[in-house]
């Protein structure tokens, strides 16, 4: 794939919650710095407006992804929790529809932070449940012609889903129902041996990818492989927006749960500024290497010669000689 993919940054980059007054400066400011997609968290309903939201992105011409925000209280494994993170969940699908999102991402399992040892049996019920409890939820998605991406989280921020074979597992009866895969080069970088090819491993059920440097912080500049990890959604095709999700130490919801203890940058504008610039000229100089690549190809290429007039047959002569 040569053309460059859209990029996007979740606002959880400045700001926690989000807030319908705040918006505006947010996308002013993603904009400039060559955003063309907000990521945006929904992290108590009503926080944001949806409607002032769709304006607001249209005149600044951005479009947006929602995630969803698995914060104490929200848990689908619990039966305590179950049926208002069900509930909270259909909200965040209405809100993807109200501000045109294809997708709602987010680690859609128990409430982040929370882990506990499972023997196999134990996990054997943990996964039941939580298909059980996605189903109706993911019906619901499927009806409204949106995906909810689950996220697989490192094993310090859950027990459930770590890996990508892990979810293929899990979700496998909901795949293409509704359900899909949120793959964040965090969570990879720690869980999986090989992140490019857990991302081939993904291949169509990967809906969403969001980004950031191997620290949580700029991306470029980092140990991560990039050109293998752009190599790799090249092959499963993926077209879609590129996302940087890194956080603000104040953000309420998920700064212990991720453990930001520190500045991830001089300022979080910086942040989001540097890791604009990496991933666009990344995406320039790929997408000219591979149409220098082309060029050499079809340069290199053998010349057709033209085929031989063909003779009269002259067994069957032309109807001009016959005439």
């Amino acid at each position: 794939m040569t053309r460059p993919r859209e990029i996007g940054v979740n606002t959880w980059v400045w700001t926690s919650p989000l807030t319908t007054e705040s918006l505006g400066d947010l996308a002013d400011r993603a904009r400039g710095f060559g955003f063309g997609l907000l990521e945006l968290p929904v992290e108590r309903p009503g926080d944001w407006d949806p409607d002032v939201t769709a304006e607001v992105l249209a005149e600044f011409g951005m479009g947006a992804r929602i995630v969803g925000a698995m914060g104490p209280g929200r848990d689908l494994i619990d039966p305590l929790y179950r049926a208002d993170t069900q509930d909270y969940l259909r909200h965040c699908v209405d809100v993807a529809l109200q501000v045109g999102s294809p997708t709602v991402a987010g680690p859609f399992t128990a409430a982040t932070g929370r882990v506990w040892r499972m023997d196999a049996d134990e996990r054997r019920k943990v996964i039941d449940t939580l298909r059980e409890a996605l189903r109706p939820v993911a019906d619901y998605a499927a009806e409204r012609a949106v995906t909810l991406a689950v996220e697989p989280l490192n094993r310090y921020e859950t027990s459930i889903i770590n890996t990508v074979d892990q979810a293929l597992e899990a979700l496998e009866p909901l795949l293409r129902r509704g359900v899909g895969l949120a793959l964040d080069s965090y969570h990879l970088n720690i869980e999986e041996r090989s992140p490019a090819a857990a991302i081939r491993a993904a291949g169509a059920h990967c809906r969403v990818v969001q980004v950031c440097g191997n620290d949580r912080g700029p991306i470029g500049g980092d140990h991560t492989d990039w050109d293998a990890f752009f190599d790799a959604l090249d092959d499963i095709s993926y077209a879609g927006a590129l996302t940087l999700e890194s956080f603000t130490a104040d953000n309420d919801t998920i700064a212990v749960a991720a453990s930001i203890w520190r500045p991830l940058a001089k300022t979080q504008d910086e942040l989001a500024r540097a890791s604009a610039e990496f991933l666009t000229e990344l995406q320039r100089r790929r997408a000219s290497t591979a149409a220098n690549i082309d060029e050499t190809a079809n340069m290199n290429e053998p010349a057709k010669m033209d085929e031989p007039a063909k003779m009269d047959d002259p067994v069957n002569p032309t109807a001009k000689e016959q005439q």
